[in-house]
């Protein structure tokens, strides 16, 4: 068995350092936010149960957690968009895989020398930090997107806000993650697809990185990786079977694969069925999202007497929900037909999202 060391500081050389010292020492890592409240940070401890702590200052000290197998690297917490988060085990043999692979698919490049600006709790922002530890990458640190390139970084990772909020012609390579991409992607920009559980991205521009297998089965991603997780820290690895083999695993996404092209719609999970027809949330969310005087929305499915479900746009607005809804409705039916046309609004102040902007659908 392994300890399990919670790394409690803020992105930068100090947490790389400790990182290398865990690698070196054979000890598995987690990452927590040292700004999270005292309630919050307490039910991560819960999850995470390590048996070790170490703050900003360098002090460590034990907790009453439980170890990790021997090879174990990383657990990390999932985005927790349907409520509580999962811990997510990965080896370092995972890990160094992922760091290996990503970097090979971007050898065209040249150096690589990565602006390191997505927080570390997320598998996104800590895959920036191991390519520096397990593949050699140059990292740099500085909150201003923008400046990257000045100060000599050629590579940034993105979620979809910092994408749009930022000026980012300028680097060589931007991997984008964390959510579906908006409508116009500069040149210089890879859309990625992953997940806690498969390492980070697995998927760049649709096509699997080397050594990384999918297939669809019942319209559900399934995926065999080299970067894949061990296990959830209080549950095993769930599995499914596929073209006579075991060990694939269910993303829980829905896609469609036609003529070798990969099409990823959303979590089966909030799937809309209404009328006997299937609505993806985020095809909707996408459709509205310029609407004007609509600031932040989600599209949820509500229980329905007749419909079984009814599409409904939780919106943030300062608009009359009337008018609003017409307009809605009058997209869905253009784009995909009189069946996707939304049925009620309800106003809201806020949308709940996750740490990394997705939208928290397990609060609506």
């Amino acid at each position: 068995m392994a300890n399990l060391v919670a790394l409690e500081m803020p992105i930068g050389e100090s947490l790389v350092d400790f990182i290398k010292t865990c690698a070196d020492s054979h000890e598995a890592f987690t990452i927590l936010d040292p700004s999270l409240s005292g309630p919050r940070r307490s039910e991560l401890l819960d999850i995470l149960r390590p048996t070790h702590l170490i703050d900003a200052t360098g002090r460590r000290q034990t907790l009453d957690g439980d170890p990790v197998e021997d090879g174990d690297g990383a657990v990390i917490l999932t985005s927790g968009s349907a409520g509580r988060p999962k811990a997510a085990v990965l080896t370092w043999d995972a890990l160094q895989a992922s760091a290996a692979l990503t970097t090979q698919a971007l050898a065209r490049d040249g150096e690589q020398r990565w602006l390191a600006v997505i927080p570390p709790t997320h598998i996104g922002g800590l895959a920036v930090l191991l390519r520096s530890v397990l593949a050699n990458a140059s990292l740099l640190f500085d909150t201003s997107i923008e400046s990257g390139p000045a100060l000599g970084a050629t590579h940034v990772s993105v979620v979809r806000t910092q994408l749009v909020r930022n000026v980012t012609s300028n680097y060589q390579c931007v991997l984008l993650g964390g959510g579906p991409p908006p409508p116009t992607i500069p040149r210089n920009v890879t859309i990625t697809w992953g997940m806690t559980e498969t390492g980070s991205g697995v998927l760049y521009d649709r096509q699997p990185l080397n050594g990384v297998e999918l297939t669809v089965v019942d319209g559900e991603l399934l995926i065999k990786s080299p970067t894949l997780f061990r296990a959830y820290r209080d549950r095993p690895r769930p599995e499914a079977s596929a073209h006579g083999s075991d060990g694939w695993f269910p993303t829980g996404d829905g896609a469609t694969l036609i003529d070798g092209h990969l099409q990823i719609q959303g979590r089966l999970a909030y799937v809309i069925n209404s009328g006997g027809e299937k609505i993806w949330p985020e095809d909707l969310e996408e459709l509205f999202r310029d609407i004007e005087g609509l600031t932040d929305l989600a599209v949820v499915g509500r229980d329905d007497a007749e419909w079984g479900q009814r599409v409904t746009v939780v919106a943030v607005s300062d608009r009359e929900e009337g008018n609003l809804l017409a307009d809605c409705r009058a997209l869905a039916r253009e784009r995909f037909g009189p069946w996707a046309q939304p049925k009620t609004i309800e106003l809201v102040a806020a949308i709940p999202r996750t740490s990394n902007g997705k939208i928290a659908r397990g609060l609506l």
